[in-house]
């Protein structure tokens, strides 16, 4: 079992039944071990944390950390309930061999919240007893398999308690001691099945092994040590859900536009925090900077004592080709990124696009859109950029317009606009586009209805 850091460095346990199956470092450095007895761990750390094992929660977990680790290498076998076995021959080159691929493998795992103990070796079953004793090992000939493993503990071959007595009490407590007895009279005292598992670590036999197979969406959740009053404070743990997003996104050559982040509270329904991006996202870091922002704002109504972190459309997205000479001053998707923070602080509904939709009526030749959507622009004469609310009525000498002291003067025009008679908002209006004696240029109309007029309508800049 791996278990998650505490938030803070206090000795946690997990107990299953009346022992102790798990413990965190500051646990052991107690004295509390896994396998004792939970009295005897209250006894030697009296302020251990202590929380009962959940199959349920082991299980999703396991299943969590199958589809992250999918971006290493499409051959991923869970072991339950607390490992995974990873075929990774085909995937040194592109990591740059075995030593980065498990480095990268270790730290994903600890931005998870997990510790892990890993072993390589040619056969699954090999490199299986090696993470399990904790050896740390890089196994990479078949013939050197069996001096690695000699070493270790019988106990790591899953014996029933009987083999285990019984191989103890004719002096076999080492695997090695187990390979040095003669085959035929192993078989026969201890079963044809112990020498398999033997064999299939030793490269004799084959394993068939079922490959895991992620779900149509993302969902992972996570237990708080102790319940979080204060929204900023959840991107601690935040932090480790996104890290297991954006690693089975990246394994799926996938990216989402948005996710929603539940926060499961003791005595209020749950509250949903939505996250939306600009363009498609698989990137930890822009997760949590978008995050980082809507929790600044964000009041909680109950202390919160769970989070969820869930996804469902997830979208395919190639990766970018990089530049031979890459420019650091061109920030492609610099932009995206300062909308979504600004959607976050302040609201998706203050920082929207805008698109020129097929109206003529200038009042309605304008839309609010999800930034960054893409719209057809409908051909049309210029336009100034700033167009009044209402359209200013103005004044008039010898039927010229006049704007302030001045007549204007027409430059360009008539331009005539004749819209809206199937929506009840008809105009009739001829546009010109007007100087005023100090030489700023107005956009102004004539109004072809009754009563007629003369009317301001926009500026240009």
């Amino acid at each position: 079992m791996s278990l998650p850091a505490s938030l803070r460095a206090e000795p946690w346990a997990v107990a299953d039944g009346p022992a102790v199956a798990a413990c965190n470092a500051p646990a052991r450095a107690k004295g509390v071990r896994p396998g004792m007895s939970l009295a005897t761990a209250c006894a030697l750390a009296p302020r251990l944390n202590c929380r009962a094992r959940d199959a349920g929660a082991e299980t999703a977990a396991l299943g969590g950390l199958a589809a992250w680790a999918l971006q290493f290498t499409p051959a991923v076998s869970p072991q339950p309930p607390d490992g995974l076995l990873l075929e990774i021959e085909g995937s040194l080159g592109l990591f740059g061999g075995l030593g980065n691929l498990v480095a990268a493998a270790r730290r994903g795992c600890t931005e998870m919240g997990y510790t892990v103990a890993t072993a390589c070796a040619p056969t699954a079953a090999a490199a299986w007893l090696l993470a399990r004793a904790g050896s740390g090992q890089a196994v990479t000939r078949t013939r050197a398999i069996r001096e690695a493993i000699a070493p270790l503990p019988v106990a790591a071959l899953d014996c029933d308690a009987y083999t285990l007595e019984t191989l103890s009490a004719i002096g076999v407590r080492r695997i090695g001691d187990l390979l040095a007895l003669p085959r035929d009279g192993a078989a026969r005292r201890f079963g044809r099945h112990l020498l398999d598992r033997l064999d299939r670590a030793l490269g004799a036999l084959p394993e068939a092994r079922a490959f895991h197979v992620p779900p149509p969406r993302f969902e992972a959740a996570l237990e708080l040590a102790a319940p979080v009053e204060n929204a900023e404070a959840l991107l601690f743990a935040a932090k480790r859900l996104l890290a297991q997003l954006a690693g089975t996104l990246a394994a799926r050559c996938g990216a989402v536009q948005h996710f929603d982040l539940v926060l499961v509270h003791e005595d209020a329904a749950p509250t949903s925090v939505a996250i939306g991006f600009a363009t498609p996202a698989r990137d930890a870091e822009r997760f949590v900077t978008v995050l980082r922002e809507r929790l600044a704002t964000l009041a909680l109504a109950a202390p919160v004592h769970r989070i969820r972190v869930a996804a469902g459309d997830i979208l395919a997205l190639a990766g970018e080709s990089g530049a031979l000479f890459p420019d650091p001053a061109a920030g492609p998707g610099d932009w995206a990124r300062l909308v979504e923070r600004l959607r976050a602080r302040l609201g998706p509904e203050a920082v929207h696009g805008l698109a020129a939709p097929a109206e003529h009526r200038p009042e309605r030749a304008w839309q609010a859109t999800a930034p960054g959507a893409k719209a057809e622009r409908a051909a049309r004469a210029p336009r100034p950029l700033w167009l009044l609310e209402r359209p200013r009525p103005l004044a008039e000498r010898d039927s010229k317009p006049r704007y302030g002291d001045g007549s204007l003067a027409l430059v360009a025009g008539p331009e005539r606009i004749e819209s809206g008679w199937w929506d009840g908002d008809d105009v009739k209006r001829d546009y010109f586009v007007a100087q005023t004696p100090d030489r700023a240029t107005l956009w102004i109309y004539r109004e072809r209805q009754q009563p007629g007029g003369w009317f301001l309508h926009g500026i240009f800049g």
